[in-house]
């Protein structure tokens, strides 16, 4: 009978507690700002990249806010000629025939460019917030912007660097281009001001479009501190 009535007040205890762990938030701060880890994956191009995110915004209702978001990674990305245009394969699939009758190319020779890279993304625009949850903000977000990547290609052996000097006589690609996709996260609430939050964002870009055939999806995560300040506009 005594672990029944234990059992019963246990159950009481967690029955009571639900509607406060369910209920909704009361304090909702006018702003935030966030800083944290973040990384670039984008297996089309085997690039991965390592950096930081960065994020302002103004909340408008308590479920919506506008804010500006920025990233700064680096990392490295790998070229094959597959991922070249058609014609681009056929000139450099003409270049190493030429080469491999000539005996400059060792048999079974795979042309494989890898490169430095730095990526850079801006954004601007609207979340979406879900605040039923006492301790925990859940988000969605449309992500459009601007993407901007800079691309060192460092070729391992002579025939390599033969054909990249062709494609990027500078030694330096650089190129501009727009993103589109959706973010979505969620805030672990640890006190009104102070919060964690983990974030991810999927989006589309066709950066250097005039060697690359196809675009990409590139997949961005992200986790730090994140701090909300300014009146409560719950009230």
């Amino acid at each position: 009978m005594k672990c029944s009535r234990n059992a019963l007040k246990a159950v009481f205890v967690l029955l009571a507690a639900a509607p406060a762990a369910f209920s909704q938030q009361t304090y909702v701060t006018r702003y935030d700002a966030y800083v944290g880890y973040a990384f670039l994956d984008s297996p089309r191009v085997g690039l991965f990249e390592n950096g930081v995110q960065t994020q302002a915004g103004v909340r408008l209702r308590s479920w919506v806010s506008f804010g500006f978001d920025y990233s700064y990674t680096r990392g490295s990305l790998t070229v094959t000629p597959d991922l070249l245009p058609t014609a681009l394969q056929q000139q450099i699939g003409a270049t190493l025939s030429a080469l491999a009758q000539a005996g400059v190319v060792p048999p079974g020779y795979s042309l494989v460019v890898p490169a430095d890279s730095v990526t850079q993304s801006f954004a601007v625009g609207p979340q979406l917030a879900y605040r039923r949850f006492t301790h925990l903000t859940l988000f969605v977000r449309p992500s459009l912007g601007a993407i901007r990547e800079a691309a060192t290609p460092t070729p391992a052996d002579p025939i390599a660097k033969a054909i990249v000097a062709q494609l990027v006589p500078t030694g330096r690609k650089v190129d501009w281009t727009g993103f589109y996709g959706f973010g979505y996260g969620f805030d672990v609430i640890l006190t009104k001001h102070f919060a964690i939050r983990t974030q991810s964002d999927v989006v589309w870009d066709h950066l250097f479009n005039d060697i690359l055939r196809e675009g990409r999806w590139t997949v961005r995560f992200s986790i730090g501190p994140c701090f909300n300040f300014g009146r409560n506009i719950e009230q």
